[in-house]
């Protein structure tokens, strides 16, 4: 029970965090802009907190359903075409102006991610996996090559390795080939030649050396390496976002690793039993990811009005409000589908069909 209502609180305070966050960039942004905001929305349907929104102000309000927000800024969805706007309105802004507020939403998000990555590097530090080889799989490419448990992996080629993520990407990118990697083994430093193997991920070939890293350490810096490498952090993360896109929608793999609300409940729920550190990187790292989702051009997010927003500067004039509608509607199926499908895989990570099927099975 206990773990359950942790799941819950953790879950809450995480999306709690991210969608504020959002929703305050395009505040500031807007306020930045000379529009004016009418509501500023933590959740959706009926208000359980509400305040302010007296003499024209903005009303604030925590709704009952956390999974979303929203600022109704003045004149939002109204057509430019309306004369005269509002003063104030977002109807009546600039193209530039709108693009701002619009974008403002999503980048927030990223500078959450970075200041949250800055301040635990500087505080409590950041776990590296160090390129220690703490297994060596049988018959594994490492083995034929007589790599050893204990050796610390310092170069291959010419890539320098200082963690093991940095050692499992060379590996991964070059299968099949006969590579130099420079070792220390006790206070001796050797050279030797490694015919990596080949693997398939999600259906593509990578390489293979068949080893076990479990050496971990607390990596503490100062205010001036934390920020760069809260930026090293961020672009990673980004770097990686960006691949398993094109996984997904190139080459066709990787949709039954989709998380959504409930695979990101039950990993929330494990960051928090680990501790106040996992669960602001748990933050960190989802920030990211909705930053980035958010600026997808698919209308309905904040990248499909960023795509409207182009599109009208390049022909000069407003896209029709007809076209502006079909690809709304159109944007909203295809998020509804996508919904499902990462629903459905959070429920058959959970075992839930395995469950449901025993049921019926008496």
């Amino acid at each position: 029970m206990f773990d359950t209502l942790r799941t819950i609180l953790a879950f809450i305070i995480d999306i709690g965090v991210l969608i504020f966050i959002h929703e305050l960039g395009h505040y500031l942004a807007a306020r930045s802009q000379g529009v004016a905001v009418e509501v500023f929305s933590i959740g959706f349907g009926p208000a359980l907190l509400r305040w302010g929104g007296r003499q024209g102000g903005t009303r604030w309000q925590v709704c009952a359903l956390p999974l979303g927000g929203y600022v109704k800024m003045q004149g939002w969805g109204e057509s430019e075409a309306c004369a005269p706007p509002l003063p104030g309105s977002f109807a009546g802004a600039s193209l530039g102006s709108k693009a701002v507020i619009v974008a403002a939403g999503p980048l927030a998000n990223l500078l959450l991610a970075f200041v949250l990555y800055a301040g635990l590097f500087m505080s409590v530090g950041q776990v590296v996996t160090q390129p220690v080889l703490s297994k060596i799989e049988p018959a594994s490419p490492a083995a034929l090559a007589h790599l050893q448990a204990g050796d610390r992996v310092l170069a291959i080629g010419s890539d320098k390795i200082n963690n093991f993520r940095e050692l499992q990407q060379v590996v991964a990118m070059n299968p099949d080939r006969l590579m130099d990697f420079t070792i220390r083994r006790g206070t001796a430093q050797l050279t030797v030649p490694v015919q990596l193997g080949q693997a398939k991920f999600d259906g593509a070939k990578v390489g293979h050396l068949g080893v076990v890293g479990a050496v971990s350490t607390w990596r503490h810096y100062g205010p001036v390496a934390a920020i760069r490498e809260a930026g090293r952090e961020c672009w990673s993360e980004i770097a990686g976002w960006i691949a398993g896109l094109k996984m997904l929608f190139v080459q066709h793999r990787g949709w039954h690793d989709l998380t959504g609300p409930l695979g990101i409940a039950e990993i929330s729920g494990q960051a928090a039993a680990m501790g106040v550190a996992s669960m602001i990187g748990l933050i960190a790292l989802l920030s990211i990811n909705l930053g980035l989702v958010n600026l997808i051009p698919i209308p309905i997010l904040d990248g499909g009005h960023l795509l409207f927003y182009a599109v009208e500067a390049v022909l000069r004039r407003p896209i029709s409000a007809r076209v502006r509608e079909f690809a709304l509607m159109l944007g909203g199926m295809l998020i509804a589908s996508l919904f499902f499908v990462i629903t459905f895989n959070d429920l058959a990570r959970m075992g839930a069909f395995s469950w449901f099927t025993h049921l019926l099975q008496g």
